[in-house]
């Protein structure tokens, strides 16, 4: 089986427009979490979220591309362009045909949905735009960014609620493995941040209303994000050799089901997927450092995990540092994985643990080293991301400095 480098990366999400800017406000602890913009946020209860700020698409995107690109896909386009360019592929003939696309979102082109049902609900009208559907449908984003870099190998999207993205990268990262595929461009992206999202989520009953603050025992709920993350992933050997900067290797993933409820976490389930991926990888337990957790704010997926963590890692749990990026740029759903892989990386290659803000007070049932409200430097061979999705579907992801 190949080895598989991760050799681009690209962002732009509530802390950064870029991946530089993002790992800066990363290690300097920022929020990225604020008052949310947009038509009829007044009649929400919930007015906060990890909200993209300082973006406007039309200094990005033509008038035609806008008419087919949601917003969802507009970031996914940004993304994917730093990360490509950082790769310094140029995806042409044989190559071409042997790179692909792989995608994860949870919802897709809810602003399309929602203005396009107001449009015909509220205001009466009686016909849309004929590009509607390209424009919302899952898969546009990843259909776009085939065509704009003549990606002619397998391009897909993956659909699997907050796990979308690990799922999706773990496809990607298996069909260079095996050699199907020479280069794979994956990741995730979500835009949910308008009215009709952020009210579907509200009926859950599961959204903080001031702060996300995962594992500490004053929390009060999850804060909804939007953004994207793409990665370049190619054979290790052929990256070396044509001299590409290395940011990691992919070493190995798990997947698994909970079977047993729609939204509450399985203990069992998340532990299944972390020892999996451990074993995938060749990894014994006491070889990982960090844990970027899946760590949402709420109390029934910061204990599970918590307690999963520790049924896998046993003794070692006491040394691992677990920590939880949604404190910052909160809970992007579909394409969060991907914006955390983005913390695993900068814990493998710089040296940087991304902290857990807004820890106020311990809680018992949390009790691991969730590094708390400061970034830690530290040295990190290993890390694993953690993705524990409703419908009890779970991905974790083991990646290495190299």
């Amino acid at each position: 089986m190949n080895r598989v480098a991760i050799t681009g990366s690209g962002t732009i999400n509530s802390l950064g427009h870029s991946v530089e800017e993002t790992f800066v406000n990363m290690a300097e602890g920022l929020c990225g979490i604020g008052p949310l913009s947009f038509r009829d946020v007044d009649r929400l209860d919930i007015k906060i979220g990890g909200q993209v700020k300082d973006f406007d698409p039309t200094t990005v995107f033509n008038r035609q591309q806008l008419s087919l690109y949601d917003r969802v896909t507009q970031f996914t386009l940004i993304a994917a362009k730093e990360a490509i360019e950082q790769s310094g592929i140029v995806f042409s003939g044989e190559l071409a045909a042997k790179s692909g696309v792989v995608l994860g979102t949870a919802g897709g082109g809810v602003s399309t949905w929602d203005d396009n049902y107001r449009a015909v609900y509220e205001e009466g009208k009686n016909r849309v735009h004929p590009f509607v559907v390209p424009k919302l449908m899952n898969n546009a984003a990843a259909s776009h960014v085939s065509m704009e870099y003549n990606l002619k190998g397998p391009s897909f999207t993956v659909s699997t609620a907050c796990a979308s993205s690990n799922h999706a990268m773990a496809q990607a990262f298996q069909m260079v493995r095996s050699g199907l595929s020479d280069v794979m461009v994956t990741g995730g992206s979500e835009s949910m941040l308008c009215f009709g999202g952020v009210k579907a989520w509200e009926g859950l009953r599961v959204m903080s209303k001031d702060a996300c603050r995962p594992f500490s025992a004053n929390r009060n709920g999850m804060v909804q994000g939007e953004g994207a993350a793409i990665f370049i992933l190619e054979n290790l050997d052929k990256a070396k050799k044509r001299g590409a900067v290395i940011l990691a290797e992919v070493i190995g993933y798990a997947m698994s089901s909970d079977a047993s409820d729609i939204v509450m976490p399985s203990k069992q389930g998340a532990a299944r997927a972390i020892k999996g991926a451990l074993l995938d990888a060749r990894l014994n337990p006491e070889d990982v450092k960090y844990i970027n957790a899946h760590g949402t704010g709420t109390a029934a997926n910061d204990k599970t995990e918590c307690a999963a963590v520790a049924d896998v890692f046993g003794r070692h749990a006491d040394n691992l540092m677990l920590s939880s990026t949604k404190s910052m740029h909160g809970h992007l759903i579909g394409g969060t994985g991907a914006v955390e892989l983005l913390a695993c990386i900068m814990a493998v290659k710089d040296g940087i643990i991304a902290p857990t803000i807004g820890y106020e007070e311990a809680d018992p049932e949390c009790a691991l080293d969730v590094v708390p409200n400061q970034a830690r430097e530290a040295e990190v061979d290993v890390a694993l991301s953690n993705a524990f999705a409703f419908g009890g579907l779970n991905a974790v992801l083991a990646v290495r400095s190299v």
